[in-house]
């Protein structure tokens, strides 16, 4: 149950307060079976004798108590031995107007108002299973160990200079690491036996300077992978057999110094029972990648968005499973199904998908457990978990990573197999974890290039979920090894120059789940479902699959460095069936007939470039380009040099606007010299220097400037002509809510960072000012970062219009005009100030917000809900005009022939 679903939940119970049925809507709350609370109610779960009392075993102790006995009572009642031998988790006392608890296993204790337990509700969240995750970057002891392991990882670097400097020696210290790792969690979580085993050994057994601690580590390593330790010294028995491979393969331990030594003493004093192994592999991860030192802490998927794809993907079918069972054969069916069930991560990293899906898949399992105790009456014939770490498989390319993953698991497993064992306390058992089993299958290789077929093996009678968090890097980024990737995935396309690197798992998981029982859920850069990207890459995956869910873009926490800024979506893939889709866009949830690659509700379409518009709008076209090094370009400083040391070159000097210059209101200037006036322009010495560091400039720079050095006096690529021009710049930031257009006076250039419309009337301005272009600029548009890319043959042209009465137009006008007005009524603002959503002028928003309304009114009367349902009539518009285009194309008419 998610910490989101339970806080409703108490909410509701405080709302709807009643004295006698609090304690067993706390637990139900908290997701207890009401099955298991109404036997407590009837007394079967009730362990305490004395009237008023609640006492249910390994959870809760409850009872009203007086308020001036409150704060006493509690401490009484976590010292009392009839209560404590039961091992309540909880001990809760109220006088229905305060309320008072301590956490009997941490002592923590919670005074609050009852009123204001909805505030408080995380406090009881062992009671849901949730205490087996953290989901926030925040707890200290996993920061404090990661601080404390690049510390002596550094160390170790520093002492072994020779060994540590190739790639299997690296390996070997990543392995050595994950073997350290695992000692410390071993002996504060009772997988070893004794308790601090291992740190209190080496103290005994080794030097205070370190140079005998390779020593021990290499023999205790050696103890750890040796069966029968009958001939080794007492101190090295004391420590069970592991095996597991962990400790199977031969390697040196590194030599330590005395702060070395020190350092690792110091990792052993810690406490790793507090640290979460669903994400401390990923902060371990960082140590050995130095860039993401400074981001300690930052790197690791949040459960919260993990849960965004598990949840939908298959955990909320699997509990309605549960919940609709009514009989002991469809829950052990359920159990037997999971059981079976193949759970798969082509970029697993260190493993948080595939960790929190465990654990998941253990919690319902317990759920389930507990159902068939309550319908049998008694204790189940399944004793031990049917969930196996070997049902779990990823791919993963980075070494650390790979093998953090792999004891990531192990660590998963004995966790869990501790939570099984307290919520079925009367007949949960699980089997010694040592010594350890096959944590998976974690296989480290280039998933590009690998079979998925040879990791995780499909057949038709499988149930396979592919899950993950695959790399993602637009084609500008791509190293040696990644082009070659996409070359080998994409070796039968055409081109492949414009996706993006993780566009290789979209296709190969396309090609591993075709016709077979099994999904693909991935988080993805929002770039895939975008621009020239679509019409790329979607026509293969939806030939023979369909989008399954969506969830629109979001900004997502992740393994990579600053990794609260990207904006992802998350897309689910499955073979063609006839059940609904989801489509998830924030808290709001839509039911789908479809989805299309916009991940909007639709018929599936692509949109491709366009030389004309497909609706009736003046031709738009791309600013004056100059390949000039910046020598035809003035500021205004220069302008008045130029200007001051000849007064002629003025007639050579025009306003010249960019996109940036546009938007921050930045003043600058061209030289703009017809080829007939090159001889006098050349006569002004500030404009000759220009002119030949100009020709300089391109006879050195690339093929098309060299073309146009011939004529170094003007702009290689010229679009201008006379008269008043509309502009929109190339890229605007995604957080506007509309669009910044201008109107350009007469005799300004207009660079190649701005898109230009001369001979236009202003509705056309207001068609482009309007909340709809917008949403098609973001939909169907490219991206630059996290800025709408904004293009003519893509956005512009393909942009669906209809053809308006005259009457119509000249409503447009008059709002096009108040907007106008509004603008002038703020001269110092900038464009960006005035469309900064946070400094935006209220008469300006509504101008635009009336400008919308007439806007939508053109397509039809009726209003629009929400931004999902005008894309979806825009694509459905989009669509209908192609047909239309499509059938005038084939039905011209034919040419006369001459008699």
């Amino acid at each position: 149950m998610k910490s989101t679903e339970i806080k409703h939940n108490v909410q509701n119970l405080i709302d709807n307060f009643s004295k006698n049925e609090f304690v067993f809507d706390l637990l139900v709350a908290f997701g207890i079976s009401k099955t298991s609370v109404t036997r407590l109610k009837k007394g079967d779960y009730n362990l305490s004798k004395v009237d008023g009392e609640i006492l249910y075993k390994r959870k809760i102790f409850f009872k009203v108590e007086v308020s001036n006995k409150l704060l006493s009572s509690i401490e009484e009642v976590s010292r009392e031995e009839r209560i404590v031998k039961h091992q309540p988790r909880f001990a809760i006392l109220t006088d229905h107007e305060q309320l008072v608890a301590k956490d009997l296993r941490l002592g923590k204790n919670l005074d609050i108002k009852l009123k204001e337990l909805p505030n408080y509700f995380d406090f009881f969240l062992p009671l849901s299973g949730s205490e087996v995750y953290n989901a926030t970057n925040n707890n200290e002891a996993d920061r404090n160990a990661s601080y404390k392991m690049a510390s002596l990882y550094d160390l170790l670097i520093e002492e072994n200079p020779t060994i540590y400097n190739t790639k299997p020696s690296i390996h070997n210290l990543n392995i050595f690491l994950s073997r350290l790792l695992f000692c410390f969690f071993a002996e504060d979580t009772e997988i070893f036996e004794q308790d601090s085993i291992f740190t209190n050994t080496l103290v005994q057994h080794t030097a205070e300077n370190g140079k005998d601690t390779h020593k021990f580590l290499d023999d205790l390593f050696n103890r750890l992978n040796t069966e029968n330790a009958a001939h080794l010294p007492k101190y090295l028995r004391k420590f069970e057999y592991v095996n597991g491979g962990l400790f199977g393969q031969k390697i040196s331990s590194p030599k330590f110094t005395t702060k070395a030594r020190k350092t690792l003493i110091e990792l052993g004093d810690l406490n790793w029972k507090d640290i979460n192994p669903d994400i401390f592999g990923s902060m371990i991860q960082a140590v050995v990648i130095p860039e993401y030192r400074s981001d300690l802490g930052m790197h690791y998927t949040s459960v919260e968005n993990i849960f965004k794809l598990i949840k939908p993907m298959f955990l909320d079918e699997l509990y309605d499973a549960y919940e609709n069972a009514t009989t002991i054969s469809q829950l052990k069916a359920l159990i037997k199904r999971i059981s079976k069930v193949k759970f798969f991560d082509p970029a697993c990293g260190s493993g948080n998908f595939l960790i929190i899906t465990y654990k998941e898949i253990r919690v319902l399992e317990i759920l389930i457990l507990e159902k068939i105790t309550d319908l049998e009456g008694s204790a189940p014939t399944i004793k031990f978990t049917e969930i196996q770490l070997s049902q779990f498989y990823g791919i993963e390319i980075d070494d650390f990573a790979h093998e953090m993953a792999i004891l990531s698991l192990w660590l998963a497993e004995h966790q869990m197999n501790k939570v099984f064992e307290e919520r079925l306390f009367d007949y949960g058992k699980s089997k010694p974890i040592l010594p350890l089993k096959e944590a998976g299958q974690i296989k480290q290789d280039n998933a590009a290039r690998l079979d998925w077929n040879a990791v995780c093996p499909i057949t038709a009678t499988d149930e396979v979920y592919v899950i993950g968090n695959p790399p993602y890097l637009g084609y500008k980024g791509w190293d040696v090894e990644q082009k070659k990737d996409m070359s080998i995935v994409f070796s039968s396309f055409k081109t492949v120059n414009r996706l993006d690197y993780i566009s290789c798992w979209f296709k190969k998981g396309t090609d591993y789940i075709k016709g077979m029982n099994a999904k693909l859920a991935f988080v993805s850069t929002n770039s895939i479902c975008q621009g020239e990207q679509v019409s790329l890459i979607w026509p293969y995956i939806l030939k023979d699959l369909e989008i399954n869910f969506a969830n629109t873009s979001f900004k997502w926490t992740n393994n990579a460095k600053g990794s609260a800024a990207v904006s992802v979506v998350i897309i689910s893939l499955r073979n063609i069936a006839e059940r609904d889709k989801l489509i998830f866009d924030g808290n709001i949830k839509t039911f789908a007939k479809n989805i299309n690659p916009y991940l909007t509700s639709g018929s599936n379409i692509f949109i491709q470039k366009r030389d004309t518009p497909i609706s009736t709008l003046p031709e738009m076209a791309l600013g004056s380009s100059g390949i000039d090094g910046g020598y035809l370009v003035l500021s205004k400083e220069e302008k008045e040099s130029f200007i001051s040391q000849d007064l002629n070159s003025d007639k050579f000097i025009k306003k010249f606007v960019g996109g940036n210059d546009f938007l921050n209101g930045i003043e600058r200037y061209c030289l703009w010299i017809d080829d007939d006036k090159i001889e006098e322009a050349y006569n002004i010495k500030p404009i000759r220097d220009r002119i030949d560091k100009c020709e300089i400039y391109r006879l050195n720079a690339g093929r098309d400037a060299r073309k146009a050095a011939e004529v170094p006096h003007r702009f290689f690529y010229r679009k201008y002509q006379s008269g008043e021009s509309i502009i929109i710049p190339m890229t605007s930031s995604s957080n506007r809510n509309y669009i910044p257009v201008g109107i350009e006076a007469d005799g300004s250039i207009l660079s190649n960072g701005v898109f230009v419309i001369y001979n236009f009337s202003p509705y056309h301005f207001g068609i482009l000012s309007s909340k709809l272009h917008l949403l098609w600029a973001k939909a169907v548009g490219g991206k630059m970062r996290e800025d709408i890319r904004y293009s003519v043959n893509l956005v512009y042209n393909t942009f669906p219009f209809p053809d308006i009465t005259t009457k119509q137009k000249e409503n447009l006008n008059q709002y096009v005009f108040d907007i106008l007005d509004e603008r002038a009524k703020h001269p110092s603002k900038t464009m960006a100030q005035l469309y900064n959503p946070s400094t935006m002028p209220k008469g300006l928003l509504k101008a635009h917000q009336e400008l919308d309304l007439a806007i939508e009114q053109c397509y039809r009367l009726q209003a629009f809900k929400n931004d999902t349902e005008r894309l979806e009539f825009l694509f459905k518009m989009y669509e209908e005009m192609l047909q239309r285009d499509t059938l005038f194309a084939k039905v011209k008419p034919a040419k006369k022939v001459k008699k």
